[in-house]
């Protein structure tokens, strides 16, 4: 998985003074083209299952239900991560064959280590330039990367041309601005403790309509995007924030690369927001993605 220019932190932060009780941090230099091309920003499968895997998982069956399956099916899941769709497919009907690919190592590494089922083939590659024939497959998913890709469109291109006439691409990529408190509680308290941050919520394909547009674009037909709804929760607020902690995704990398102190503020504003007038414990957040589906046409 990638991250275009506008999701990376600046490769290095400087503290300055307090303004009005602002604390200011600006960056001392800008990310280079390596940072860019690169999927440095996910690397760590263990910290991605702590960020990420374990909402993926409930939100597979939401998508499989949403997509469609059937049996004898030969199904590609594009950004399969460490495996949370490609594993559940398996459990929705008896399909002829399974296969992810991603680009980040450590996630094929864990993945093939799950592994347990002959059908399931996980493959290290790029959404962008899929390595199989043409109409390979009856079903192409993807679930929580497209939104990380850049040039998104040919990723969705890509998995059109390996779909047979007739079958179906679906995908889904979080709702950021609307449908993720989990991650605007960390975003809009940065962007209080320095104004000058762009808060990078609208990332490709996850606005109101954007996957719907971009499905027809890719010429698919009978096109539908919908809203997906998990809940995230958490057992306390170190549960929540160690993926940050560690630099797991763009959020992470944001909050390694601050200056000492200005990381312990934002963390310990964010913990404020998190426990409110509680005790420190467990709390539950809803969170939102955008799903759509879409026919090759015969």
């Amino acid at each position: 998985m990638l991250c275009s220019r506008d999701l990376l932190a600046p490769s290095a932060w400087s503290q300055k003074p307090r303004l009005h009780g602002i604390l200011k941090v600006t960056p001392t230099s800008e990310p280079s083209d390596a940072d860019l091309s690169s999927s440095s920003n996910f690397q760590d499968a263990n910290v991605y299952e702590h960020l990420m895997g374990r909402w993926s998982r409930r939100l597979a069956p939401l998508l499989i239900k949403f997509g469609g399956l059937d049996d004898g099916d030969r199904v590609i899941d594009v950004g399969c991560g460490t495996g949370s769709l490609t594993f559940t497919l398996p459990v929705f009907a008896n399909v002829a064959a399974v296969t992810g690919i991603d680009m980040t190592e450590s996630y094929v590494a864990s993945a093939r280590a799950r592994n347990t089922d002959s059908r399931i083939t996980i493959d290290l590659g790029d959404a962008r330039a899929l390595p199989y024939a043409d109409a390979s497959f009856d079903r192409a998913y993807s679930s929580l990367v497209l939104h990380f890709i850049p040039d998104a469109a040919k990723a969705v291109s890509e998995m059109c041309r390996v779909v047979r006439p007739g079958g179906t691409v679906t995908a889904a990529v979080w709702d950021n601005y609307g449908g993720q408190p989990f991650t605007r509680i960390l975003w809009d308290i940065a962007g209080v403790l320095d104004p000058t941050l762009e808060r990078p919520y609208f990332r490709p394909l996850n606005g109101p309509g954007d996957m719907a547009a971009a499905w027809r674009s890719a010429g698919l037909e009978d096109v539908e995007q919908t809203s997906l709804m998990v809940r995230m929760d958490f057992d306390s607020f170190e549960d929540y924030w160690m993926p940050f902690a560690h630099g797991e995704g763009p959020h992470g990398q944001y909050v390694i690369k601050l200056a000492e102190p200005a990381r312990e503020t934002l963390r310990q504003h964010v913990r404020r927001a998190y426990v409110a007038n509680r005790p420190d414990g467990p709390r539950s957040m809803a969170s939102v993605a955008w799903a759509c589906r879409g026919r090759v046409p015969k």
